[in-house]
């Protein structure tokens, strides 16, 4: 059987309004792909994307993108869709790019994204998703440890690559804007080109797309996905989503983020249904999101945490979401009030599920489970993958109710979604890929149910809002700082983001806290850092807690940090991002 009789047999599946016939045939459709051997060539671009959707439903709406300031809108049929990336994929040949070479994207949710994507994966490229919250420093060490072939991005952001380049002395084959800057070609030259264009001879295996993501020490990862893992892996999301051919499908979030890959891209495209982008600038403001979620007809609609957050504190009666059939949510439990009154307003239950950069939707609640679903639990692990729980020394817990760490066990098949590697890091590989287990350096329990509880990181990664930030690298931006000898860096228990990143900090001697060191460090950081890694709290201490070989115990920073916070106590000399009204101008600078 081949992948488009699987892509196939998906779309009916998904098409099913019986939920335990559909639950029973999701099954029987991931165990054909669990058994089944992938082909030694793949290119979902033409194949799937060009040789099903494009062949079969060409006239029909595949891209919806509306600009929420100006109320402009793109609209791309999958005929459309496919010459605009092909033409794209013809400018890049035109310059040299070619299969193999490293594709760095970093523009906002416009149409040229999505035909840059289509076509790196046509033409068997490495995409490199990159967020225009990028510093220059953080662009100067994805260069020099991945060095670009061909860059795109928007003009802003075309200022630091500029002089992140310079200051490796790094070039690029081509560089590509969105509007005009000196030394970069613009995006409109690519109109020029033609139509069709032929896919490159790409096998399974072959990398085509690599994400930089926090780790607990280092510097980000580069996580590496192939031919076959994002594209093909993603039908375990579009089966949780539910996604319908024909579907308007929408997702809030931003390229440059695995997510946005997962559910502006594949999701939707694999199934044929129309993805959408609302471009909202640097103000996110919810009621014309919502208004937008409503005009369109949008019929699945995911979002972050925060953001159902922030959608709750609208008159929701004011919005007709007749046409919604499916909300979704990631990355953090969402509190019961909120899932109520979404569902008073919509008659849609809001359903979370869980992935890393490193796979795709691996636990979550689907839709077979409305009615179903227990406030607080992600759900029930995906088909595709053979998740479970494991001990500290690497045993299976089969126990109910028992906390282990969340593995992906390899010994009766690798799932297909699972990333490839960690580039250039042997011992990271080592770390997570254990006695037949991809530790996945999560921490949950389940119910005699079969339902999963999320806890929290098994390391030391920080999960604020939407993103992963490592402690390692505001460490190093902290200790920058020359009044600063040592810092260490743990999230901070909050009700609104999970978790606040905060920075514990030692200082030289002879250098005496104060509110104005605190609002210079504060800055520094504005300065070196992306802005979701900004520290949100710093305290300033005599001393940090350390093991005997002197490693910083950052567990233990954590768990007097909950103490405190659920006490309401604040430390002698602990600031608030917020209590500065001198960094809003700083942060719109930057």
């Amino acid at each position: 059987m081949g992948l488009e009789n699987i892509y196939r047999e998906m779309m009916a599946v998904n098409a099913m309004n019986d939920d335990e016939k559909k639950a029973a045939a999701s099954q029987a459709v991931f165990t054909k792909l669990n058994e089944m051997e992938m082909p030694v060539h793949f290119n979902w671009a033409s194949e799937i994307f060009e040789g099903m959707h494009v062949k079969e439903r060409g006239d029909q709406l595949a891209l919806l993108w509306v600009d929420l300031n100006t109320g402009v809108e793109r609209r791309f049929t999958y005929a459309e869709l496919a010459a605009e990336s092909n033409r794209c994929l013809n400018f890049l040949r035109s310059r040299g790019v070619g299969q193999g070479d490293s594709f760095y994207m970093m523009a906002p949710s416009v149409p040229e994204t999505w035909f840059s994507n289509i076509a790196n994966i046509k033409g068997g490229m490495v995409a490199v998703p990159t967020a225009d919250t990028m510093t220059v420093r953080e662009l100067e060490y994805r260069f020099e440890s991945y060095p670009p072939q061909a860059i795109l991005a928007d003009e802003k952001s075309a200022v630091l690559i500029d002089e992140a380049l310079k200051n490796i002395g790094a070039s690029a084959k081509v560089k590509i804007v969105l509007g005009k800057a000196q030394g970069w070609e613009s995006y409109e030259v690519i109109s020029r080109e033609q139509p069709a264009a032929e896919a490159a001879n790409t096998k399974s295996s072959d990398i085509i797309l690599c994400f930089f993501t926090s780790g607990t020490t280092g510097l980000a990862k580069r996580v590496a996905h192939t031919a076959a893992s994002y594209p093909v892996g993603h039908l375990s999301t579009a089966n949780m989503i539910g996604v319908r051919p024909g579907d308007v499908h929408h997702n809030l979030s931003q390229p440059g983020w695995a997510k946005w890959a997962w559910s502006c891209l594949f999701s939707p495209l694999n199934l044929g249904a129309t993805t959408t982008g609302f471009y909202y600038g640097s103000k996110f403001d919810t009621g014309k999101y919502l208004g937008a979620i409503a005009k369109y007809k949008v019929n699945l609609f995911c979002a972050p945490p925060t953001a159902w957050r922030a959608f709750m504190l609208l008159d929701l009666a004011q919005f007709d979401f007749g046409s919604l059939r499916e909300s979704l949510s990631a990355g953090e439990p969402l509190n019961p009030e909120i899932i109520q009154k979404w569902k008073k307003f919509t008659g849609t239950e809001i359903r979370d599920f869980y992935g890393q950069t490193e796979s795709t939707a691996m636990i979550g609640n689907p839709p077979w489970l409305k009615g179903k679903i227990l406030p607080g639990s992600f759900g029930r692990p995906s088909f595709l993958y053979d998740v479970g729980l494991a001990d500290d020394e690497g045993n299976e817990i089969t126990k109910a109710g028992e906390v282990g760490h969340i593995v992906v066990k390899l010994n009766r098949w690798r799932a297909l979604g699972l990333f490839d590697r960690y580039v250039g890091d042997e011992e990271k590989m080592k770390s997570v890929f254990v006695n037949d287990f991809y530790f996945t350096g999560d921490r949950a329990s389940f119910d005699d149910k079969g339902y999963w509880w999320f806890v929290g990181r098994a390391d030391d990664v920080i999960k604020s809002s939407d993103y992963r930030v490592g402690p390692f690298e505001v460490e190093s931006a902290l200790v920058e700082h020359e009044a600063v000898v040592e810092a260490a860096v743990v999230g901070s228990p909050d009700p609104q983001r999970w978790q606040l990143v905060k920075g514990f900090v030692v200082l030289r001697p002879g250098v005496e806290p104060s509110r104005e060191l605190a609002l210079d460090l504060f800055q520094h950081c504005i300065r070196v850092l992306a802005k979701f890694k900004i520290p949100r709290i710093l305290e300033f201490v005599p001393e940090l807690p350390k093991t005997i070989s002197g490693k910083i115990r950052r567990v233990q920073l954590r768990a007097s940090e909950q103490e405190n916070k659920e006490k309401k106590q604040k430390g002698v000399q602990e600031y608030f991002y917020q209590d500065f009204p001198e960094l809003s101008s700083s942060a719109k600078k930057k």
